[in-house]
């Protein structure tokens, strides 16, 4: 019955699941040069890390705490920077506007 079913509580943040570390894990093992960005926690988002790759191949998923990045960071050997210090690679920015109506190069 799908009245019953339980929905997130409106106000209720996501946080970083195994998924979505598993998620970042196979993204760093099947690209070259990635670098991760650490988004900060907002009103409607928790902590998130956006993980670049040379090419500017992107992707972004939750994490439980900025510690939890930097711990995933060290150990897959990739640096770690704070989005709000150095904003957003131009590789990425290019990255989406060669691939914004979907079109792969």
């Amino acid at each position: 019955m799908a009245l019953l079913r339980r929905r997130p509580r409106v106000g209720t943040l996501r946080t970083g699941t195994s998924a979505d570390l598993e998620h970042l894990v196979d993204f760093v093992r099947t690209r070259a040069g990635v670098e991760a960005f650490l988004e900060p926690r907002t009103m409607v988002t928790e902590t998130t890390v956006l993980l670049v790759a040379a090419t500017g191949e992107w992707t972004r998923r939750r994490v439980t705490d900025p510690d939890r990045a930097a711990s995933f960071a060290k150990k897959n050997a990739i640096p770690l920077y704070e989005v709000a210090k150095v904003g957003y690679p131009q590789r990425m920015r290019d990255w989406n506007a060669a691939h914004k109506d979907g079109a792969a190069e």
